[in-house]
């Protein structure tokens, strides 16, 4: 199933029924300020195993990211000082993954991860997040690179790949096709261990 979704003010009905779907463990096809991911609501165990099955992952060894609505949401699954939350508010929202140590209140499916990857996008995933009260699991789609790469942006194409493995795709539009930048904050500095769509000062 397909559902059309804005960066804001989407219809309550259209935010409640995602929801909905995402607290029955259900597992979605979002748009972000990058690629489009695949995710699910980040404190189920069920629904990140389903994931991990798709992508080919073990879930208690590969890091994952969480995408949050807010600082103050994030603070809770990671561990942020007060210095990377100033880094962090000067380029979020936005293309940045931040990689930070994890808090004890991600499932146990994290626990021996000791880092997570934190995402708030410029996206209509944020509204959805926020009424949901929790973050929604971040993961790349999976993708051949024999595959075209409208596969990766065309939420009509992505329904034709994936649409009988999720539960729900969200059209929003034609989608990036590099994904975020990935930054490691180390002894009070910022490391790029990728290099995506978001560009460091």
């Amino acid at each position: 199933m397909i559902l059309k979704v804005y960066n804001d003010h989407n219809s309550q009905s259209v935010i409640s029924q995602i929801c909905e779907i995402l607290e029955n463990g259900g597992v979605i096809i979002y748009p972000t300020d990058t690629l489009y991911a695949i995710g699910c609501h980040a404190l189920k165990e069920r629904p990140i195993e389903r994931i991990a099955r798709l992508k080919g992952f073990d879930p208690k060894r590969h890091l994952f990211s969480v995408t949050c609505d807010s600082l103050q949401m994030a603070s809770r699954y990671a561990k942020v000082d007060n210095a990377v939350f100033k880094v962090m508010k000067h380029y979020l929202p936005g293309p940045f993954t931040f990689v930070l140590p994890a808090s004890n209140q991600l499932p146990r499916i994290f626990r021996n991860r000791k880092e997570v990857g934190i995402r708030i996008p410029v996206s209509p995933i944020q509204e959805i997040v926020r009424q949901l009260g929790a973050p929604i699991l971040s993961a790349t789609i999976p993708f051949d690179k024999d595959w075209d790469i409208e596969y990766l942006t065309d939420p009509e194409l992505i329904d034709e790949k994936w649409g009988e493995e999720v539960d729900l795709i969200l059209d929003g539009g034609t989608g990036r096709t590099e994904g975020s930048t990935i930054v490691a904050w180390v002894n009070n500095e910022l490391q790029i261990l990728r290099q995506g769509l978001g560009h460091i000062d």
